[in-house]
């Protein structure tokens, strides 16, 4: 495995990644999640993708995808383990989404290139990456939110004098999310449509769907249950 010519690889795709916002704001009625995990100790990559109808949130579609896996996990290289999966869920979408929030780093990453900016590239979509840790970059205190608007809780994500994107207690007494442009993105943009897709969980709804249904939570065997037209390929999980 050549690890010095992927990144390379990366160095080269993120030149290509765009971070400015074109006409995304007025076109925008179908966001989606994707998710990705690891079945069999690894040996099978599976990914979710959910797509809700903006600005309602309403979940119209979802797809699983699982792939053989093709990379061990390194460091730094997750990207290229993921996106397999990730297309192959995409090729089976019915709907294509507007927008697509990501489970990881956009641009927060050392080449700048995390899985959220890989898959951008690859499908030409806008993307933000929302992770729950952080890759690279540096950040000020945050406020605890308590009692404390949540707005309050952001400070920007710092490498060097560059901003990668932003850190977001988007709820009180938990954990922040590390959220970045993917592509076709703006940084400002990228926290802005974040925060409109919220719901009272920590998770923004379209990544928050994408885990429940990858993961087979219960949220999403009710929702369903209850919806027997959903858009959907494995019914028989549940």
């Amino acid at each position: 495995m050549d690890t010095k010519a992927l990144r390379a690889e990366q160095q080269q795709r993120a030149s290509e990644v765009i971070l400015e916002d074109g006409c995304i704001d007025e076109q925008v009625r179908f966001i989606a999640g994707a998710d990705v995990g690891f079945e069999q100790q690894g040996e099978v990559t599976r990914a979710a993708i959910a797509i809700l109808r903006y600005p309602s949130l309403e979940l119209v579609e979802y797809q699983i995808a699982r792939v053989e896996t093709s990379l061990p996990y390194i460091p730094g290289l997750l990207s290229f383990r993921e996106y397999p999966a990730l297309l192959a869920a995409w090729a089976q979408l019915q709907q294509r989404p507007d927008l697509v929030f990501v489970d990881g780093q956009g641009i927060a990453h050392p080449r700048r290139l995390g899985v959220a900016s890989h898959f951008g590239l690859l499908v030409d979509v806008p993307t933000i990456g929302v992770a729950k840790s952080r890759l690279c970059g540096h950040f000020q205190p945050l406020e605890n939110n308590n009692g404390a608007a949540q707005s309050l809780a952001v400070q920007p994500l710092i490498d060097g004098d560059e901003q990668l994107g932003w850190v977001w207690r988007s709820k009180a007494r938990c954990n922040p999310l590390f959220i970045s442009p993917g592509h076709r993105v703006s940084v400002a943009s990228a926290l802005m449509w974040v925060q409109r897709c919220m719901a009272g969980y920590r998770l923004p709804e379209p990544t928050r769907w994408a885990d429940a249904i990858a993961s087979n939570r219960p949220q999403f065997q009710r929702w369903v249950r209850k919806t027997p037209d959903l858009l959907g390929n494995n019914r028989d999980m549940i």
